[in-house]
């Protein structure tokens, strides 16, 4: 990171969650309250379970349902020390756990077993105050997979998610293996920065890759970093909302519903919304109004003349720039 403010630009130096005086803990709690920072505006996510304990008394950090009926768990490590203290791999930990929720046999297996005890804890963050843990539990996890089109998905896959602020080389080489054998395994490095006084965390996805043969780690040979770019759009590579307002193709004061809801906004020239008077992201309306950790912006964001989805809208443009090229 390079502040730029003069002339010359000078380099601003990573600093570690530890000498922050981050726990592990922290981390986890600030994923919790904001799982989009590393599921960004492409994908729908709710949090169902914190530090669920399975069977064999593992502990997993986080726990989630996504937009396609996977379950996911997040497994965290504050720094690289930290991973590299641990008696088990990182990623093999994870493993485990994951396995365990591959025993979760319907929504109202995953409601008993960890989203009840977790709406329980966090009683606070829910409006209705009338439904039991499990009552609430069921209907806004059936909601979620109804919304999303995954009701007839749920748990057919389990998804993993590492974060940590540093990755060894025998874990991306062991997460890369895995990726290239159809473990949905994902790697997520937060590097924080303090400036100011401030903290600023820097969110970069290590894995996986279109291709990982590059991150291999040789038997008595050095690691070799990939230079591999992708090419072509990527999930987190979309085009964003301000590339469409750029385009034409949506323009500042047009009205944004949200999808199956009356519920509008009008958009404004940095690609926020307007809504009774304040000012707010889209991902950040669209999430208070449905009530998930995170939500696919672009699909539940409906422009009103058209009555398309920003998703079809965007799509439909990038079709057709591709035929003309």
């Amino acid at each position: 990171m390079y502040n730029v403010s003069n002339e010359k630009a000078v380099k601003i130096g990573a600093t570690t969650f530890s000498e922050l005086n981050y726990k592990e803990s922290d981390i986890e709690e600030l994923l919790r309250k904001n799982i989009d920072m590393i599921c960004d505006e492409e994908e729908s996510m709710l949090i169902v379970g914190k530090q669920v304990r399975n069977a064999q008394h593992g502990i997993s950090d986080l726990t989630a349902i996504d937009n396609k009926g996977n379950i996911v768990l997040v497994e965290i490590k504050r720094d690289r020390k930290d991973m590299e203290l641990r008696k088990e791999a990182f990623e093999f930990q994870a493993i485990r756990y994951a396995a365990s929720y591959a025993t979760i046999e319907d929504p109202e297996d995953l409601v008993n077993k960890i989203y009840a005890p977790y709406i329980e804890k966090y009683r606070s963050d829910f409006e209705d105050g009338s439904l039991t843990s499990a009552e609430l539990g069921n209907r806004k996890l059936n909601e979620f997979l109804q919304e999303n089109g995954a009701g007839n998905d749920f748990n057919r896959n389990q998804r993993i998610i590492l974060v940590a602020s540093d990755f060894d080389e025998q874990t991306v080489s062991a997460v890369a293996w895995l990726n290239s054998n159809n473990v949905d395994i994902s790697c997520f490095k937060m590097t924080p920065y303090k400036i100011n006084g401030e903290v600023f965390i820097n969110i970069e996805k290590v894995l996986p890759l279109n291709t990982y043969k590059d991150h291999y780690v040789n038997f008595l040979e050095s690691p070799i970093k990939s230079t591999i770019k992708k090419k072509g759009f990527t999930r987190r590579a979309l085009p964003k909302i301000d590339d469409m307002l750029e385009w034409g193709v949506v323009r500042a004061g047009d009205i944004i519903v949200a999808k199956g809801r009356d519920d509008e906004g009008v958009l404004l020239p940095n690609g926020n919304v307007e809504v009774n008077g304040d000012e707010i992201s889209m991902q950040k309306w669209l999430k208070e109004l449905f009530g998930w950790s995170s939500i696919q912006t672009y699909v539940f964001a409906v422009h009103k003349e058209t009555g398309k989805t920003l998703s079809q809208i965007r799509e439909e443009y990038m079709e057709k720039e591709q035929e003309i090229r």
